[in-house]
């Protein structure tokens, strides 16, 4: 099936068509998987043609996104495993892959420059079944205009509220947000078969139960699952569950210098620290390359009405922030150098609920790694964010007592 010059939307409804042949009829309960032995990426003449074997037939789609360019491919989940074998060829910058939402995943190539779909097909058959693109360069505003096609409503961000398990009744009065650093199609930094998103998702479960036991917390995750969530919808999710508090958990890797530690971030949008500054643009990177939008839409109302609420809020924030740099030192647990930072950070742009991100340390630090994949280290750090929770909503309330009097 050739489809040069369609927009996504119609492409999108041709290639759903394509299962509607005999291949429907296959039974597609079982998990497809890439088959690299059968996938290529080549140059030809008029561009590139990227072929991706899988195992089975499913439903997929095809868009582009600019800032940087990219192709996506979302599909029926497909195991990607293997992808990072496929070789790189011009314009095919990076390829990563992963769960994007329950039941679909995600391919996303970033490209070297504008790029258009010329041929475009699923080849099912004896053979086995092959995804085939091939794309050929073209001008900046084609490209343009192609990547700003509005979405089709379906596959917009997610609703927190659809995503969000109910609060529990009798739900305590602290009401904190555990947010587990990326997930799904975006592993965060990896380090010998583990990645940062499998930890911190791990680390999550724990530190909820930790304070479920205390009985003055009802705990949200943004994520329980290996997903991947938006950062807007992230924060999103902690408005809608009403949160006092917002705890992003990270672990990342430093190529430069040797950090180790576990390190506090608040938001400094005028921050200017190397590596506070890296990591910050390296977390909003990888939501833009998963196929979200970061650009801001806020008008100039919405601005001087968010910054006015950040004014009361910040004071709130540096507090919690000192709260857990004591109790993590108070428990002799090892801290960065500079165990304070801040960092402009998206995820931490509420600007009404008090929220903080944590490095728990670095996955590039061998001895940082060695603690993160311990279990006990991370019930000793998970017992330390509870009690500095517990201080932080104490002197919360001796201070509102003050200003009633």
């Amino acid at each position: 099936m050739r489809i040069p010059g369609l927009s996504f939307l119609v492409r999108l409804a041709l290639l759903c068509l394509t299962l509607t042949g005999p291949a429907a009829a296959q039974t597609l309960s079982a998990l497809a998987r890439l088959e690299v032995e059968g996938s290529t990426v080549t140059r030809k003449a008029a561009g590139l043609e990227l072929r991706l074997a899988v195992s089975q037939p499913v439903p997929w789609r095809l868009r582009f996104a600019d800032g940087p360019p990219r192709l996506i491919l979302d599909a029926r989940t497909i195991d990607w495993t293997g992808l990072n074998r496929l070789p790189l060829r011009d314009p095919v910058v990076a390829m990563r892959a992963g769960s994007f939402r329950p039941g679909w995943s995600r391919l996303v190539v970033e490209l070297a420059g504008p790029q258009q779909v010329v041929a475009s097909e699923m080849v099912t058959g004896e053979g086995g079944t092959v995804i085939r693109v091939v794309l050929a360069p073209t001008d900046a505003e084609s490209f343009a205009t192609e990547a700003a096609r509005p979405d089709l409503p379906e596959w917009a961000a997610p609703d927190p509220a659809e995503i969000m398990a109910p609060l529990p009744e009798g739900a305590g009065p602290i009401v904190v947000v555990l947010d587990p650093g990326h997930g799904g199609i975006d592993p965060g930094a990896e380090r010998d078969g583990q990645t940062e998103a499998a930890l911190m998702l791990t680390f999550a479960r724990e530190l909820k139960e930790v304070l479920l036991r205390d009985g003055r917390f009802a705990v949200v995750m943004t994520r329980d699952d290996d997903v991947f969530v938006p950062l807007e919808t992230r924060t999103s999710i902690a408005r809608e569950a009403g949160a006092d508090i917002f705890l992003s958990l990270h672990a990342d890797a430093l190529a430069e210098g040797e950090a180790q530690g576990a390190t506090v971030y608040t938001l400094d949008e005028q921050a200017t620290d190397a590596a506070s500054t890296a990591l910050a643009e390296r977390h909003d990177r990888d939501d833009l390359l998963a196929g979200v939008d970061l650009t801001d839409q806020d008008d100039v109302v919405a601005e001087v009405l968010m910054d006015m609420a950040r004014t009361e809020t910040q004071p709130r924030t540096d507090r919690l922030a000192s709260a857990i740099v004591g109790a993590i030192k108070a428990a002799e647990i090892r801290m960065h150098r500079r165990p304070s930072q801040s960092g402009s950070f998206s995820v931490l742009k509420s600007p009404d609920i008090p929220s903080v991100l944590l490095e728990l340390g670095f996955l590039s630090s061998e001895r940082d790694y060695t603690r993160l994949i311990d279990p006990d280290w991370r019930a000793k750090m998970a017992e330390a964010i509870r009690v500095a929770l517990v201080a932080w909503d104490a002197e919360e309330a001796a201070i509102r007592n003050l200003s009633e009097d």
